[in-house]
C-alpha cells in the first residue's frame, strides 16, 4: 500500500499527457527529427537525443546554434504536419476504451504539442477529444514547469490534490509532482523516478485510473 494525495469523497479528475502516453508516436518523432537534422547537415541520433530532454528552441540552440531558431522551428512544424497527415501511428492499448469510460469533464489532455496535431491524430485513431486541451500554444512555460497541469486544473475547476497525472516521461513526472499532484508512470519498462506507482503498460493501469476517477481512496489501491 502507498499514501498518495487526495482528499476522501472529493470529485476527481484525470490529467494525460499525449504522446507516449495515449498515442504510440515515438517512431514518428524520431522521424521527424531525423528528417529536420538531414536538412541542416545533423546527426540525426544525436538531435533526437537532445530533443527528447528539451522543447524544441532549447534544442536547436544546443544542436545548431548558428541557425535561426524560427526558421528551425518553422521547418520542424511543417515536418510534423506532414507526419500528422500521412504518418503511421496508433492509439495504445487500452486508451480508447479509459477514455470513452471517463465522464466529461472530469480530464484533460496536457501536451507539449499543438492541439491541431492532437486532434488530427485522435481523429485517425478514434480518440475521443476532452473539452480541455492545454497545449504548447496556451502556456508561457511548458514541462518540466507545473503551469500546464495547473492551467488544466483550473480550467476543470479542480484542487491539484484532486487531480491523477498520467505520463511517461520525465520532464511531464516533475511538472505533475510540481503542481502537487499525484503522478503515474506509463509505458515504460522501468518507473521513471518520482512517480506515485509505475505500470509498464496504459492497458495495465486502466482499472486502477478509472477507480481513482470514480472516487476510490489512493491508499486503498494496491502498488
Amino acid at each position: 500500500m502507498i499514501s498518495e494525495p487526495g482528499r476522501p469523497g472529493a470529485m476527481r479528475y484525470v490529467l494525460f499527457d499525449v504522446d507516449g502516453t495515449l498515442i504510440d508516436a515515438v517512431d514518428n518523432q524520431r522521424l521527424v527529427w531525423h528528417t529536420w537534422a538531414e536538412r541542416y547537415g545533423l546527426d540525426g541520433d544525436e538531435v533526437y537525443r537532445v530533443a527528447l530532454q528539451t522543447r524544441p528552441i532549447e534544442t536547436f540552440a544546443r544542436v545548431a546554434p548558428d541557425q535561426d531558431p524560427q526558421e528551425c522551428l518553422a521547418a520542424l512544424h511543417r515536418l510534423e504536419d506532414e507526419d500528422v497527415r500521412d504518418g503511421s501511428y496508433a492509439a495504445f492499448d487500452g486508451a480508447a476504451e479509459l477514455l470513452n469510460a471517463l465522464e466529461g469533464g472530469t480530464w484533460a489532455l496536457v501536451t507539449s504539442n499543438y492541439e491541431h496535431r492532437v486532434r488530427g491524430r485522435f481523429a485517425r485513431t478514434g480518440l475521443p477529444v476532452p473539452k480541455v486541451v492545454v497545449d504548447a500554444a496556451a502556456v508561457a512555460e511548458g514541462k518540466p514547469s507545473p503551469v500546464p497541469y495547473l492551467q488544466a486544473a483550473a480550467h476543470l475547476g479542480a484542487k491539484p490534490e484532486d487531480c491523477l497525472v498520467i505520463e511517461d516521461a520525465p520532464s511531464g513526472v516533475r511538472s505533475g509532482l510540481r503542481a502537487g499532484m499525484t503522478v503515474w508512470g506509463v509505458n515504460t519498462p522501468v518507473a521513471v523516478d518520482g512517480v506515485h506507482r509505475h505500470f509498464g503498460s496504459l492497458r495495465e493501469a486502466v482499472r486502477d485510473i478509472l477507480a481513482f476517477s470514480s472516487g476510490a481512496r489512493p491508499d486503498r489501491l494496491e502498488a
